[in-house]
């Protein structure tokens, strides 16, 4: 059942992110914090630079992270969705560790009419974002994709996101930090292990193919190193927006309201 907390609870932003590893730092960040449960994915609320924000885990692709926005929507009525995250880089310009805030998002099988604005557009930049249904390992695919999208950044659940907070009304942004760039191949094992899957499934598949390449191991406990830095840096650049909202709301509450006519604020009529 979706949770629904009282009006007063209403958080500022909602954000969802795909895996564990991507939330641990900015959870460490956040005060206040509550857990919720239901059925689905547990809903986490709290206090972070002078805002109100609830998240959730949602597991990896387009139909969970949709119906995790959806829940999250129905109980916290965030004012903004923040789709977050890592994502694989396709313009050979951005390096790994890059914060990107894409201003457009796209998804592969369907480029025409799926392009979904993300609110308000980057700072410094125009990049746009594009979803696919499997991880894009190789380089190949990477050059493919930026070829034929003309995106910057790639990842699997933003399209998703963005498509539940359009049928909610509500603004949706991105922030997603890239995990490997463009000229990067990601190792064979990871396309099996980004399938949407149970977490025994996810670890039987980690052991199978250690199983088969022991030298996977290697490769994988780095991808998790970098997993767990890129995690700090996705954390900060979560802070910095959330800030930037609460400044921006302080701002449009402090602004006075023009007065209607006649009204007790208007000053007395000269003698």
């Amino acid at each position: 059942m979706p949770l629904h907390p009282a009006a007063s609870d209403r958080c500022d932003i909602g954000i969802v992110f795909a895996l564990a590893i991507e939330a641990d730092a900015f959870a460490r960040r956040v005060t206040d914090r509550v857990e919720l449960r239901g059925t689905g994915p547990a809903f986490h609320t709290g206090c972070l630079a002078g805002g109100r924000v609830a998240w959730c885990v949602s597991g990896i692709g387009g139909a969970a992270a949709g119906r995790a926005t959806r829940l999250l929507i129905d109980g916290h009525r965030p004012r903004l969705i923040v789709s977050a995250g890592f994502a694989g880089g396709l313009d050979p310009a951005l390096p790994r560790g890059a914060v990107v805030r894409p201003e457009a998002v796209i998804a592969a099988d369907e480029i025409s009419g799926s392009r979904i604005a993300l609110t308000p557009a980057a700072r410094g930049g125009h990049m746009l974002l594009v979803s696919v249904h499997r991880v894009a390992a190789t380089v190949a695919e990477k050059r493919d994709l930026a070829v034929r999208t003309a995106a910057g950044i790639v990842d699997m659940e933003t399209h998703a996101i963005a498509t539940a907070a359009a049928a909610a009304g509500l603004p949706c942004r991105a922030v997603r930090v890239v995990s490997d760039d463009a000229a990067q191949p990601l190792p064979a094992e990871v396309a099996a292990l980004a399938r949407p899957q149970s977490a025994v499934r996810r670890l039987g598949a980690v052991l199978g193919a250690v199983g088969r390449r022991p030298s996977a191991a290697v490769d994988l406990w780095r991808l998790y190193e970098h997993a767990v830095v890129d995690g700090r840096t996705l954390a900060a650049a979560l802070e910095r927006l959330c800030g930037e909202m609460a400044d921006s709301t302080a701002v449009t509450a402090a602004r006075p309201a023009a007065s209607p006519a006649g009204s007790a604020a208007d000053p007395p009529p000269a003698p």
